[in-house]
């Protein structure tokens, strides 16, 4: 599986981005989802997860009630919509995918993208 996400950019505090996350090589249909970011300086940390079936749900506490995870499984991509944005959210942000497992053992991993929020 080979996982490109996109949609980063640089925005104001307060704003909306929507990250993007295409699979190609495999159908991610039978795939834990996970959006992963790094903010400089710092280690890697959990965002968002969605099961295969998109009946179970994860969230970070930092992003809950802003960041919403969706899967389209006819387009073979994953979503985070980011809203409100805080400049605490600055990150690389990854996807990443596994049959059974939300974390850093996840099998595959895409390159980042970076999404800056200004003050």
């Amino acid at each position: 599986v080979q996982l490109q996400a996109s949609g980063g950019g640089l925005v104001q505090a307060g704003e909306t981005l929507r990250l993007s996350c295409a699979a190609s090589g495999r159908t991610l249909s039978r795939y834990t989802m996970g959006w992963f970011r790094q903010a400089p300086g710092k280690g890697r940390e959990f965002v968002a997860a969605i099961s295969w079936s998109g009946g179970s749900i994860y969230y970070a506490d930092s992003v809950k009630g802003r960041f919403t995870i969706s899967r389209d499984t006819a387009k073979n991509t994953v979503y985070l919509q980011m809203n409100s944005l805080k400049p605490e959210d600055t990150a690389v942000y990854y996807c990443a995918a596994d049959e059974d497992t939300i974390g850093e053992g996840m099998d595959y991993w895409g390159k980042g993208t970076l999404v800056t929020v200004s003050s």
